[in-house]
């Protein structure tokens, strides 16, 4: 029995976080697929949660067909909810996204509001963490807009941050009582969302065009200028792009060497 349990705990956030928690001492264990855990079906889910004291979840759908994710953030969200109460979890630590409840037709963001919905409603105490868009899911972000070798994105704003600051913040939430409550995480740089995707796909050598238009999509929908950017509230945390790639980069350097 662990008393963390990391819903999502082999995914970009999630395994950073479990490998902090460890790193701090305490019993984690990881709910996924490969763990035999689905949301969805609620398999695994009572065997996951047995003896848990806090459950953060970062977990994400593994198929971006809109029903999945409809699907995935209602009746997936409302299972662990279940099982989360039936076991007297004291604490549920969502991540989920800055604009998620803003004007758009992101069929993405619109499925994430309403899971978020459900947590708030729950009776299980609860904190949420709407975090900018990450560094490493920008590769991502590029292929759900590419038309041929071609990206088009909106010409929206974003101020992105590194999975480990993301991950920093769910350890220290999950160390604390719940807040009962929304909060918002950013990186310390306002860029356009072209322009953020570009700069990463070039560290990587994807030399794909990447530009900005009205016409330009956002995982299947439109957004406004401002739609992902972090209201003042938000904690704004220290790892700029350049010095998130340039950690990458070394990384890569060491790979290669004998």
């Amino acid at each position: 029995m662990a008393e963390f349990i990391v819903v999502g705990g082999t995914g970009q956030i999630g395994a950073k976080t479990v490998n902090r928690l460890r790193a701090r001492g305490r019993s984690v264990a990881i709910a996924s697929p490969s763990t035999g855990v689905d949301l969805v079906t609620g398999s695994g889910l009572d065997e996951a949660l047995a003896g848990a004291e806090v459950v953060i979840d970062a977990s994400k759908p593994r198929s971006g067909d809109p029903a999945s994710v409809r699907e995935f953030f209602s009746t997936g969200v409302a299972n662990l909810l279940d099982a989360e109460r039936e076991h007297g979890i004291r604490h549920h630590l969502g991540l989920t996204i800055v604009g998620s409840e803003r004007p758009h037709d992101v069929p993405f963001y619109a499925a994430k509001v309403h899971g978020e919905r459900l947590v708030r409603e729950s009776e299980v105490p609860w904190t949420l963490v709407h975090a900018t868009q990450f560094f490493e899911f920008a590769p991502a972000i590029a292929t759900m807009a590419d038309a041929e070798g071609a990206v088009t994105l909106p010409e929206a704003m974003v101020q992105p941050a590194a999975g480990a600051d993301v991950a920093d913040v769910l350890v220290q939430l999950a160390l604390a009582a719940p807040l009962n409550a929304d909060a918002e995480i950013a990186g310390p740089e306002r860029m356009p969302l072209a322009g953020f995707v570009t700069r990463v796909l070039r560290a990587r050598g994807d030399q794909r065009v990447v530009r900005a238009a009205p016409d330009g999509r956002y995982f299947g929908g439109t957004l406004d200028a401002e739609a992902l950017l972090p209201g003042p509230e938000a904690v704004i945390l220290p790892t700029r792009l350049d010095d998130w790639l340039r950690t990458q980069n070394d990384r890569e350097h060491e790979g290669t060497e004998a």
